[in-house]
């Protein structure tokens, strides 16, 4: 055994390492644990969107607080992730889902963050590469998109500054009452356990109702001054688990380097991470039927990755209702970067018992049945 900590944060996504420094922030003794390096799995493998999803009041009212403090850290520490406010414009292709874009300005406006809807030639004056013949959407200005992997290391380097560890390499290969034990066999001790580690949260406590929904993204070669806005299909959101075998729905932003990165697909029931390149190819035919000039662009690149997500589209954030000394922040699917701050001010507040910046209630692990029951065999 090494030494005790006060708190051990397992996975150093962009999640886990926000909870990591929060907490520490806070007076707590921090260690940070991942099997890799900062921000190299989940993190690494997402879209970075800074986006406020709307399909409920509790999720809006997280991704709202989070936003707020992404403008915080960004105006604290510019150019880290290399942030772009270059907000979204959400595509409605017929007239249902223009009356959902126009509900969405709405929703979003009446909570303070800027959303204006738009018609069609308007749309088409504000990102060129449009196609022609669109009925409308939503433009939101405070939108961003960032690199994900840099914030997480960023946050991981800052937490040691400020006096915790990090364990990078480290794989934690199995929980205890107070402590984990990792790969190679060491054993670290602590007062409490924050598990943030994305989709391997169930195979360390396979109670967790966690799991994988895959997504196959591109990127382009650069084609810089060519897209202004993070272009998202009204069809984007989260379907039911096992609804359907695949859920596609385009979501392209520009980078910094002026490159295309083109999104989003869910799938269900996977367990490689292997291209699929039929999938891949619809992917990109929903991207293209927005912005034709894609059918042109070089792509230099295509992967995919495990968001994960719940049964109920909510994270896990608050304490393991069995085990007095676990805590979870996992579970975000497609909202984890963005909800990554509010998240760690949510899990600091519960820990340290201050009053907490929203509802926790939605967010509580107690909701899920298989994780009450575990109070009887453990």
């Amino acid at each position: 055994m090494t030494r005790a900590y006060d708190v051990l944060v397992i996975g150093a996504g962009i999640v886990g390492a926000a909870c990591a420094l929060a907490l520490r922030d806070e007076g707590l003794d921090v260690a940070l644990v991942d099997a890799a390096s900062p921000g190299s799995g989940v993190t690494a493998a997402g879209m970075g969107h800074l986006v406020a999803l709307d399909e409920s009041e509790d999720e809006l009212d997280l991704c709202l607080l989070s936003l707020r403090m992404w403008r915080q850290f960004c105006a604290r520490h510019p150019g880290v992730g290399d942030p772009s406010p270059c907000g979204t414009l959400w595509v409605a292709e017929n007239e249902h889902q223009l009356q959902e874009a126009h509900l969405r300005a709405q929703r979003l406006s009446a909570r303070g963050y800027g959303a204006d809807a738009v018609g069609g030639d308007q749309l088409r004056h504000l990102e060129p590469a449009l196609r022609r013949g669109l009925c409308g959407g939503v433009r939101v200005s405070g939108d961003s998109v960032v690199y994900p992997p840099a914030v997480a290391d960023f946050l991981a380097r800052q937490l040691v500054a400020k006096g915790g560890e990090l364990h990078a390499g480290q794989r934690v290969i199995s929980i205890g009452q107070g402590s984990v034990t990792l790969a190679n066999g060491t054993l670290l001790a602590a007062g409490r356990i924050v598990l943030a580690a994305g989709v391997q949260a169930a195979a360390l406590m396979p109670e967790i109702p966690v799991f994988g929904r895959k997504g196959h993204l591109a990127i382009t070669d650069r084609y810089p001054n060519t897209l202004n806005h993070q272009v998202v299909s009204m069809n984007y959101g989260q379907p039911a688990p096992g609804e359907d075998a695949l859920s596609v729905a385009a979501n392209v932003q520009p980078r910094a380097t002026g490159q295309w990165l083109v999104g989003s697909c869910r799938q269900d029931r996977q367990e490689s991470l292997e291209v699929d390149p039929a999938v891949l190819a619809q992917v990109l035919r929903s991207a293209i039927a927005l912005l034709p000039r894609l059918a042109n662009m070089h792509v230099v690149r295509a992967w995919t990755g495990m968001r994960p997500a719940t049964p109920d589209g909510r994270p896990l954030i608050g304490p393991h209702p069995a085990r007095k000394d676990v805590w979870l922040a996992c579970g975000h699917e497609g909202l984890g970067v963005t909800t990554s701050f509010g998240t760690a001010a949510l899990l600091a507040a519960q820990l340290t018992g201050r009053a907490a910046p929203l509802d926790a209630a939605p967010y509580l692990p107690s909701r899920f049945t298989s994780m009450r029951e575990m109070q009887h065999v453990l």
